[in-house]
């Protein structure tokens, strides 16, 4: 038990000192940027798919940027059958706005992917653009974000710049779970390894990604990542091979999309967690394992456990306690809610089985009646490994 002891509090240590301080919540985009005497074109594009409820907020949002520059929104709707595009086309202000009546994805495609890929085709037969905004249709953006981006980009000579969008955290489900998921991405992509040219992790966060169209072709292409389930971090991967990336959190950025329950955000992480695991059943087992090692056991060592490997359990809870209050605070919670993550993780570790247990009743990547991950074989490479 002692040996557990040890294995469970050098988790922690190693999480805390050598995992790019992932929990302290340092990554935000809150410092001023210098402006820029021209400004670049702008492209954003929006895939939609089902969004009536949230379509006029999110483009909205974008129609009122103070950008100086020119910028166009292209909607690429995805074969909508809840009158999605002809909300959009009502908008004022629309001679901004092209509304795009999208096609079904082709075998090998996913449905973003391809209505992506629609949006930027039309973008290079129409606009000379040197950025485009890829963003969804279910995210709002502050007037002074693309202004923001843009400056970041310039300045740093970006090609890839994306900001994690601010989630909604207002149910009694996405106070307990919407949290650990910000923080549990940052542990996988730790901000600061994704932004060093010098390591391999890459990541974005695919609410808003501003991304140079040049590199991107000579990246490959959306074509390249065509079947990408976890489509932010398969570009990022590709965009950190032709230039820098940058990646941090923001409240500029804000998600409209609401989780009322728990299986709400439930299907959200079954939608997408066997495919980080690239749908391989070792890798699973190997999950849960480090995840029962990592969350379960020191709270089972402390309460359980006596003399010095109930001392290490306690210790290494205290260190997990404390690396996830920081991200309570970020989200305006009280970091004594941070003694729950032990009970959060199950959680996660629950829909991460469903996610496998989709996968291979066919319905793995399920999103909008679309089975996303039925052609993926199983050992896929992660997107953004790290």
């Amino acid at each position: 038990m002692i040996l557990l002891g040890v294995l469970v509090l050098l988790i922690w240590l190693v999480l805390i000192f050598a995992r790019g301080k992932f929990w302290a919540c340092l990554d935000t985009d809150s410092a001023p940027r210098p402006q820029l005497t021209t400004w670049p074109t702008v492209v954003a594009i929006v895939p939609a798919r089902d969004e009536a409820e949230v379509i006029a907020q999110s483009i909205g949002g974008l129609l009122a940027q103070d950008y100086p520059g020119d910028f166009h929104i292209v909607l690429v709707d995805d074969q909508s059958s809840d009158g999605t595009a002809q909300i959009a086309r009502a908008l004022p202000h629309s001679e901004r706005l092209a509304v795009l009546d999208g096609s079904a994805p082709p075998e090998g495609w996913t449905g973003k992917l391809w209505a992506m890929a629609q949006g930027e085709r039309y973008m290079r037969e129409n606009f000379a653009a040197k950025y485009i905004l890829f963003t969804d249709a279910d995210i709002f953006h502050e007037p002074c974000n693309l202004r923001a981006l843009v400056a970041r980009a310039e300045a740093d000579a970006l090609g890839l710049t994306s900001l994690m969008a601010l989630l909604r955290c207002e149910s009694f489900a996405e106070k307990l779970l919407v949290p650990a998921f910000v923080y549990f991405f940052q542990m996988l992509y730790p901000f600061r390894w994704a932004r060093d040219g010098r390591r391999r992790t890459a990541a974005a966060a695919g609410g808003c990604m501003l991304v140079r169209p040049d590199l991107l072709a000579t990246a490959g292409g959306l074509e390249s990542l065509k079947n990408a389930l976890i489509d932010d971090c398969a570009l990022a991967a590709r965009m950190k091979t032709v230039g820098p990336v940058w990646i941090g959190l923001t409240r500029r950025v804000k998600s409209l999309r609401p989780y009322p329950g728990i299986g709400d955000i439930g299907r959200m992480i079954s939608r997408s967690a066997y495919a980080q695991l690239g749908f391989s059943p070792w890798r699973l087992a190997g999950a849960m394992a480090g995840m029962v090692a990592t969350y379960l056991a020191p709270v089972w060592l402390a309460l359980a456990a006596t003399g010095v490997a109930g001392l290490l359990g306690a210790l290494a809870f205290g260190l997990m306690i404390a690396s996830f209050m920081p991200i309570q605070r970020f989200y305006g919670l009280g970091r004594g809610r941070a003694v729950l993550l032990p009970a959060i993780a199950a959680v996660y570790m629950v829909y991460t089985l469903c996610s496998a247990w989709d996968f291979y009743r066919g319905r793995g990547g399920m999103w909008k009646g679309r089975a996303q991950a039925a052609n993926v074989r199983p050992g896929a490479r992660k997107a953004g490994e790290a």
